[in-house]
């Protein structure tokens, strides 16, 4: 069953909710925060969070951009501001669409099963990342300070690109990424259909992270499905 987490401060929107997208034949969890929002994640493969922009504490704003920036899984917001500002700063924050309280829950299903049909091709989730620091064969991948660095302590220069594909990479050692789901990891919305620019930038990561970037071992190209990281990753 296709599984929703709510993540709402106000119960008596969270359960009603719950009730009726049940009734319509999905898995739902609640969490009433940020702290039980990744308590969730942690624990249970979520396919589309349902996410109050006002909440307190963690607000709407920043779980998303976490969310977008560890799990890339699908959000609707649920806001209540009613300024167009308001809502265009979440969507440009990773959300894939938002419904305005108060909202006839038709029509938030009607959203969520889009949202579903576009992200079907979206990449198996990942547990957040913990650490700041991945390692990978003879490489240390530094998130924060956005660094590839060698066996001899040498920083080598990632461009944006290579940067997000590395990552994604990272994030899901020993998984085939097609390159669909690689351009929609590093483009975002501005991915084009039938684009093939990221075998070019796969090219230059190879030549970067590889001993002999014409015989790859770190990052195999799968045959009909793109490539795959074939090495583990220690979070340090």
């Amino acid at each position: 069953m296709t599984h929703i987490l709510i993540v709402d401060d106000n119960a008596d929107i969270r359960q009603p909710l719950q009730r009726y997208l049940t009734d319509h034949g999905l898995r739902v969890t609640c969490a009433d925060g940020g702290v039980a929002m990744r308590e969730t994640l942690k624990n249970s493969a979520i396919d589309l969070i349902l996410l109050d922009i006002m909440m307190p504490g963690e607000d709407g704003l920043s779980l998303c951009r976490f969310v977008q920036d560890t799990l890339k899984i699908p959000v609707i917001l649920l806001t209540a501001l009613g300024e167009d500002a308001d809502r265009v700063v979440g969507l440009e924050m990773g959300a894939d669409d938002y419904v305005r309280k108060p909202f006839n829950p038709r029509v938030l299903l009607a959203k969520i099963k889009a949202v579903l049909r576009r992200s079907q091709s979206s990449p198996v989730q990942t547990q957040p990342i913990e650490s700041d620091i991945l390692l990978f064969a003879d490489w240390k991948f530094d998130i924060n300070q956005r660094e590839l660095i060698d066996s001899e302590g040498m920083a080598v220069a990632l461009s944006s690109v290579e940067y997000k594909l590395l990552y994604a990479f990272l994030l899901r050692p020993k998984t085939t990424l097609s390159r669909d789901q690689l351009l929609d990891l590093t483009h975002g919305r501005e991915a084009k259909a039938f684009d093939r620019s990221i075998d070019n930038s796969i090219s230059r990561l190879r030549r970067k992270v590889e001993e002999d970037a014409s015989s790859p071992k770190l990052i195999k190209t799968v045959w009909g499905g793109g490539y795959m990281l074939t090495v583990d990753v220690i979070h340090q």
